[in-house]
Parts: structure tokens; C-alpha cells; sequence
């Protein structure tokens, strides 16, 4: 079974920057597209970026476009989120996920039912 390890969460000045990790243990092929969620207290988990196996596959929620970079090192299993500008509204837990299916486009990689393998999360504050 794959093990996801969240890590980098801290606290933040708004319009710093914070980079994430995901380190995934487990069969490569159960960890084919990668991405991150977060959860703010008393809000639903929402999308945040998604990539498939290489670079090349990337997906983003509106609210982060431009300022997050999302980026995965396939030698070393772990996945990366590059939060830049950050804003206090992005203060919330962020929990990177994995799935063995490929291709499936935005529409798919955005929904969190379609992630059967999650990290537990680390928390980002941005505030002054």
C-alpha cells in the first residue's frame, strides 16, 4: 500500500513563499498522478494542483493559478507544491494525495473521491 508523508507547513507572512512535500512509499504504479488538497476549519477540502507522471501534466485550481507551482521528482518519490504570493486565504491544511490513474484530465484529478491514498496533512497559516 502507498504511504504518503506531508511536510513544510509553517507559518507565513502574506506574500511569502513556502515550498510543500509529499513523500510517497509504496508501488510507483499506485502513485501514476499526484495532488494536493487543503481544508480550511469548517470548509470542504479543495483542489489545489494536480500532476501527472511528468511535469508535463498539470492542473490548478483558479485560486492558486500563477502563485503555486506544483512539480514531482520521480527518483526520489516525492511530490512538491512551490506556494509564492501567499495570501491569508490560503491558510488551511494541505494533504497530498495519490492515484494509479492516468489520463484523467482536470474534470477527474480535481475531485478528491478520485485519490484512494492520502498523506495526513501539514499546516499553513499566512498571517502577519
Amino acid at each position: 500500500d502507498v504511504q504518503l508523508q506531508a511536510c513544510g507547513g509553517g507559518l507565513v507572512q502574506p506574500g511569502g513563499s513556502l515550498r510543500l512535500s509529499c513523500t510517497a512509499s509504496g508501488f510507483r504504479s499506485n502513485i501514476n498522478a499526484m495532488g494536493w488538497f487543503r481544508q480550511a476549519p469548517g470548509k470542504e477540502r479543495d483542489f489545489v494542483a494536480a500532476i501527472g507522471w511528468s511535469d508535463d501534466e498539470q492542473y490548478y485550481a483558479d485560486s492558486v493559478k500563477g502563485r503555486f507551482t506544483i512539480s514531482r521528482d520521480n527518483v526520489k518519490n516525492t511530490l512538491y507544491l512551490q506556494m509564492n504570493s501567499l495570501k491569508p486565504e490560503d491558510t488551511a491544511v494541505y494533504f497530498c494525495a495519490a492515484t494509479p490513474v492516468f489520463n484523467g484530465g482536470y474534470n477527474y484529478y480535481s475531485v478528491p473521491s478520485s485519490f484512494a491514498s492520502w498523506g495526513q496533512g501539514t499546516l499553513v497559516t499566512v498571517s502577519s
